[in-house]
């Protein structure tokens, strides 16, 4: 299913994204040291298993990527005019190398667009949850999406 347009979405639609993903240590890697994070808990596996963690620890900002990556097929692929913001995020629980995660999304927002009659604005509350069923990841993303042509 591609994105909606904002005329299609109502309070609570609930979506279960299909697409996962098995996070590995080159996604780790790379992510730290293409955003020039040093943090040695991601980086430097003495250090992290020096760590309460006993492991390295995956950034939390791929984590973040991730989980809205994942949803972006089912909800605003082709209808987005442009993300607002985001907000609320919170990480309660660690990911680690080799973590699977899913996403799912529950649209808790709706708002006419003031200066654009031909979008709208839809909050989707995200999550990111690992292979134990835990969330690692929630955010609310609100996103300018189009309104379907008449």
């Amino acid at each position: 299913m591609a994105g909606k347009f904002f005329d299609e979405w109502v309070i609570g639609d609930m979506i279960a994204h299909e697409i996962r993903r098995t996070v590995t240590e080159t996604d780790n890697l790379l992510f730290s040291t293409m955003t020039h994070n040093p943090q040695p808990l991601h980086l430097d596996i003495e250090a992290a298993k020096a760590s309460e963690f006993g492991q390295i620890l995956v950034n939390g900002t791929f984590t973040f990527s991730l989980m809205v990556g994942l949803s972006v097929g089912d909800t605003t692929l082709g209808t987005l005019v442009a993300n607002l913001g985001y907000d609320k995020l919170v990480m309660p629980k660690p990911v680690f190398i080799g973590d699977t995660l899913r996403a799912e999304s529950e649209v808790v927002g709706l708002k006419e667009s003031k200066s654009r009659p031909n979008a709208g604005i839809v909050t989707f509350l995200h999550r990111a949850i690992n292979q134990r069923g835990e969330i690692v990841c929630q955010c609310e993303r609100s996103a300018l999406i189009q309104k379907k042509a008449v």
